[in-house]
């Protein structure tokens, strides 16, 4: 695997557990009581984007070694699973 490579699945990685983990530990305005006028209730009191992006930056590094060392490492490789569907195969 490239450099190139690595960074685009890396990318990829990091933006797919951002939207996972996004909305734990959210707590909208409507629930504390203390709505800021203009912003919709639902709209987060805190959101310390800051702290989540480094936790995710965690997360998704953890994330990517897990599969670098399962395909790399490992010598790991998709020819390696089983076929969910067999392909027929016609004979001439």
């Amino acid at each position: 695997m490239g450099v190139g490579t690595g960074i685009a699945i890396f990318f990829v990685i990091w933006w797919t557990t951002l939207f996972i983990t996004l909305p734990f530990r959210m707590r909208p305005q409507f629930e504390s009581g203390d709505v800021t006028p203009g912003t919709e209730e639902a709209a987060p009191r805190n959101p310390q984007m800051l702290r989540r992006m480094l936790w995710n930056t965690a997360l998704s590094g953890s994330v990517f070694f897990a599969y670098w060392f399962i395909f790399y490492y490992l010598d790991f490789d998709l020819d390696d699973l089983p076929e969910l569907v067999p392909i027929p195969v016609m004979e001439q």
